[in-house]
């Protein structure tokens, strides 16, 4: 194993299998070798502990949670199984993750259907398969009206709130209260059952969905005055997880990016949208990749809020009888991926700044966040040349721009590089993977492979394409 780190570094938290599989270099080259480069990794082992974390936490408080994982945070099909294995659900936001979840096996009463824009297709798959559909406006509620009239079954749906307290930001998604009540009225309801009300916020605070949680209750009781049999309140996703194991090398970073005049830590001291030079703290541009707490005393925090009658929020849930739901992806996915992918070249730009080229893109290993801020872990394989000396520089991809960088951070290689080499990124299982990933160039996406027992297998969301087309020219 040689030795690369941030100039200011940046330690990601691993789980066991991944320092047993990095500790074999040669085991890491075997899975390039067949698979080719970049080889997404999965385990998803972590993933019950992590979903249990969440239910536990809630259950202490005396609320049933319901977890339904987001599927769009990874297309493998061992994770709809891992999900039906552990007593979850899914979360699906296409019409082909609903039918690659329900052929996997996974039951249509344990799937929410969340997609942004949802097809007839999608929809009449969903009643017929008895899945909840989040009715996101006016418009979905006409066409679920009508596809479950047209198909004879009855539809299953949760009405998403956008809330109406001016603390909370804008948001694209759903309508408030008072808007869904209009539509209700109407609209004609006779195959449509309203079970729920859902919805999602943006970013990661407890504050803000404890607040929408006390705009839901009453609503939800309003719902059943009149006639409706809501049975739960969906909270989304945007459940924290932390990828790093030091908060001071989280604060460190920031305190000298802000300080980095000369732009030493980023590529042409890229800020990473950091905009108040005067600021250490992160920037909102970028994932907060520490973060204090995490699923279950996250949760803690918000059923512990006030809720509406001197009793905290957990109370007034339970006193209705009503079941709490989330749909959690990065948070459960913690330490069930990572990503392995080999040194193509070792070079330097026409003004002398050091690079190393890897066999894949940018998009293999981000999501809409700034950079990926966790230092890789270095394989040197026994097959590998000779190390060049030490040296800082950046990863690049082989996409033809110029901004084609893995990582925009500087890194440091006090072992070198060597052709041959293997740069693994530790802990990309949520959304890392899979949200961003392009084929562009006609360069193929990368192989996603699922530990089965004590093996390596290739996922069945790669079909009857050959392993052969996935190597690296």
């Amino acid at each position: 194993m040689a030795e690369v780190h941030g100039v200011s570094p940046l330690t990601g938290r691993t789980e066991p299998w991944m320092e047993d599989l990095l500790a074999d270099a040669d085991a890491c080259a075997a899975l390039v070798a067949e698979y080719g480069s970049p080889v997404n990794v999965l385990d998803f082992g972590p993933l019950a502990r992590n979903a249990a974390e969440l239910v536990d936490a809630a259950a202490s408080e005396g609320v049933r949670l319901g977890v339904f994982v987001a599927r769009k945070a990874n297309k493998a099909l061992g994770l709809v199984h891992a999900a039906r294995e552990a007593g979850l659900g899914v979360d699906v936001a296409s019409l082909a993750e609903l039918t690659q979840s329900l052929d996997a096996g996974m039951p249509g009463e344990r799937v929410i259907v969340t997609a942004a824009v949802k097809s007839r297709a999608l929809l009449e798959a969903a009643v017929r398969a008895g899945a909840t559909v989040s009715l996101d406006n006016a418009d979905e509620l006409a066409d679920v009206v009508a596809v479950a009239a047209s198909v004879g079954a009855r539809a299953r749906v949760a009405l998403r709130l956008a809330s109406s307290d001016p603390a909370i930001p804008p948001t694209r998604f759903g309508m408030a209260s008072r808007q869904w009540d209009s539509a209700l009225a109407s609209a004609r309801l006779t195959d449509v059952s309203i079970e729920g009300i859902h919805f999602h916020l943006n970013a990661y605070s407890a504050e803000e969905r404890a607040a929408v949680l006390r705009e839901a209750l009453p609503w939800a009781d309003a719902l059943r005055e009149a006639g409706h049999d809501v049975g739960f309140i969906d909270i989304g996703g945007g459940i924290p997880m932390s990828y790093l194991e030091d908060r001071a090398q989280w604060r460190a970073f920031w305190e000298r990016l802000a300080q980095d005049a000369h732009g030493t830590l980023t590529w042409r001291g890229d800020r990473l949208g950091l905009t108040d030079p005067s600021a250490s703290r992160p920037s909102p541009s970028v994932y907060p990749y520490w973060q204090r707490k995490v699923r279950g005393p996250w949760m803690l925090d918000v059923l512990r809020a006030h809720g509406l009658e001197r009793r905290t929020l957990a109370e007034e849930i339970a006193a209705r009888g009503l079941e709490l739901r989330c749909e959690p992806g990065r948070s459960v996915l913690d330490g069930c991926g990572l990503t392995l992918a080999s040194v193509a070249f070792r070079k330097a730009t026409s003004d002398g700044i050091p690079l190393v080229g890897l066999h894949m893109n940018r998009t293999q290993v981000r999501s809409t966040s700034a950079d990926f801020m966790v230092d890789p872990r270095w394989v040197r394989p026994s097959g590998a040349g000779e190390a060049s000396p030490a040296f800082d520089g950046f990863l690049v991809g082989a996409y033809c721009v110029e901004d084609e960088l893995i990582l925009r951070r500087r890194l440091r290689f006090p072992d070198g590089v060597a052709r041959g080499d293997i740069a693994a990124f530790v802990n990309t299982g949520g959304y890392l993977m899979h949200i961003l990933e392009s084929a562009s160039h006609q360069l193929p996406l990368a192989a996603t492979v699922v530990r089965e027992g004590g093996d390596w297998v290739r996922d069945g969301i790669d079909g009857a394409v050959g392993a052969e087309d996935y190597r690296s020219a």
